[in-house]
């Protein structure tokens, strides 16, 4: 009996598989992915979803201008060493932005 090797058309697959998916490709890490969207949005977002949107945006965008600022940056990172709940120090200061907008 001989044995067979399959080879995808692809390198890797993510996500849920069924019949009425739509095949999407995205580039992560330097490598492009296939996925499947399963079940894709048909209806607008909502006022609210968009609000949410909106606030993550505006966090991004300071979060950004507060690294770029070395003043801003230096206070950033001495706080970012005294806690141990965040791995980055993007993601500490984006959290920090966003409750700053919430608020």
């Amino acid at each position: 009996m001989s044995k067979i090797k399959l080879e995808a058309p692809f390198r890797q697959f993510r996500g849920k598989i069924c019949k009425h998916s739509d095949i999407i490709f995205k580039q992560m890490y330097g490598e492009t992915f296939t996925s499947q969207i399963c079940n894709p949005r048909t209806k607008p977002y909502s006022q609210a979803e968009l609000n949410r949107q909106d606030l993550f945006r505006q966090a991004a965008a300071a979060t950004k201008t507060a690294l770029a600022n070395p003043t801003t940056r230096a206070t950033y990172e001495a706080e970012f060493e005294a806690q141990t709940k965040y791995k980055s120090l993007y993601g500490y200061v984006l959290a920090k932005e966003h409750a700053k907008l919430k608020s």
